[in-house]
């Protein structure tokens, strides 16, 4: 049933896989390397849809062979470890060293794959069933396909550990994000198809030895049907990771813009001519804006000039004098500070009653200088925004009567 399952899944994705990069294709007709990747995408959907339960007997009835989705599987195996070699290698050499590299491979796989075909008929499975499993695991008791079969996983696994080693290599040179993932990726998928071809190596010799090596059987196929899927989805991480990072960013802006929203709103009920446009009710604002990231920008510079503004009609003792009123450290530099700054001039602005003292001047105040990174610019004002909404809720009586 879990085969069953992979093997939908690993079908769906290859050749899903396909279809997202054929457009490519189209438009990049002459890019070997994307040739190879999309030959791989679809034998690797290939490769799982002719062995599906439901599919291979009617598959084996028009061809009018028995088990001939078998020799469809393996030999769809072997184009794909020939086509992801070509990819690698086109990623990972110079081009003349690639071209070089690549026609190397293809070579060897090729001749392989030659000597598999005329095997297979020679050597084809014995046994009849309806299941892709028990098909394979009734015929390795024959000694001519055990030993097919032998031959078959090591072309396998030559063309796996070759690919954990070219992925291994890319990964240390590679600077993109989203590729290196990948790379990884795909470096375990191989990683577990040598687990596969290795546990099958021992289920066949366990059979020749007449040992019961079926116990493996859930092993090896599940250690090939996440491989495999893992490595189709390492191959297509490239193309949709960045989309993923874009709506992660957009998230992450529209995020701040709201938690930013309590600090700015404050400040532009006592210094409207900050905002560039009018405000919006809450329940509007909750509606993600078209470019949350421009938005979130306007927000930033509008809570600092509207903190400048503030800061002018503050002096340090009053600073003070409200902290120690609340219990809390006078530090004007920290979160708390700036956020306690903002409270103390805006509750000093609403205090229609004259001073006995003179005013103050802001720039007794030490202030912190603003990042030169947005982002840790928008973590800071967060930070402030958060404390400022905490304040909010312990301002009371003691705050109120410093004025």
């Amino acid at each position: 049933m879990i085969y069953t399952v992979l093997a939908w899944i690993c079908t769906a994705v290859g050749l899903a896989a396909f279809a997202y990069r054929l457009p490519d294709l189209v438009r990049r007709p002459h890019d070997i390397a994307l040739w190879a990747l999309c030959v791989y995408f679809l034998c690797s959907g290939i490769s799982f849809l002719v062995d599906l339960d439901l599919l291979r007997l009617h598959i084996s009835a028009f061809f009018g062979l028995p088990n001939i989705t078998s020799l469809i599987t393996q030999v769809a195996v072997v184009v794909l470890t020939a086509a992801q070699q070509v990819v690698l290698v086109h990623w990972s050499a110079p081009p003349d060293r690639a071209r070089r590299m690549a026609r190397n491979r293809v070579l060897f796989f090729g001749t392989a794959l030659v000597v598999l075909v005329v095997a297979s008929f020679v050597a084809g499975p014995v046994s009849h069933s309806e299941t892709a499993t028990s098909t394979i695991l009734l015929s390795i008791q024959n000694a001519d396909y055990a030993l097919y079969m032998t031959f078959y996983l090591v072309i396998c696994a030559v063309g796996q550990f070759e690919t954990v080693r070219l992925s291994l290599r890319f990964t240390k040179v590679v600077g993109r994000q989203w590729l290196k993932v990948g790379m990884l990726t795909v470096t375990v998928g191989a990683s577990l198809i040598l687990v596969y071809c290795v546990t099958r190596g021992i289920q066949i010799a366990g059979t020749r030895l007449h040992y019961d090596a079926a116990v493996l059987d859930p092993i090896q196929w599940t250690c090939g049907s996440v491989g495999a899927l893992l490595q189709v989805t390492g191959w297509t991480i490239p193309s949709w990771g960045i989309h993923v990072t874009k709506a992660l960013g957009w998230f992450r802006s529209y995020r701040a813009y709201l938690r930013l929203r309590p600090l700015w709103w404050a400040l532009h009920q006592a210094t409207p001519d900050i905002a560039l446009d009018p405000p919006r009710s809450w329940p509007r604002e909750l509606v993600p804006p078209r470019d949350p990231h421009y938005r979130l920008y306007r927000r930033v510079i509008e809570i600092r000039d509207g903190q400048l503004l503030l800061r002018t009609s503050l002096s340090l003792a009053e600073f003070a004098r409200m902290a120690r009123a609340l219990d809390l450290p006078e530090d004007p530099t920290s979160p708390l500070g700036e956020a306690l700054q903002v409270r103390a001039a805006l509750s000093r602005c609403a205090d229609p009653a004259p001073r006995t003292e003179a005013d103050g001047s802001g720039s007794e105040i030490p202030s912190r200088p603003p990042y030169e990174d947005f982002r840790d610019e928008v973590e800071w004002l967060t930070r402030v925004a958060t404390a400022f909404t905490a304040l909010d809720r312990r301002r009371g009586t003691a705050a109120d009567a410093t004025w």
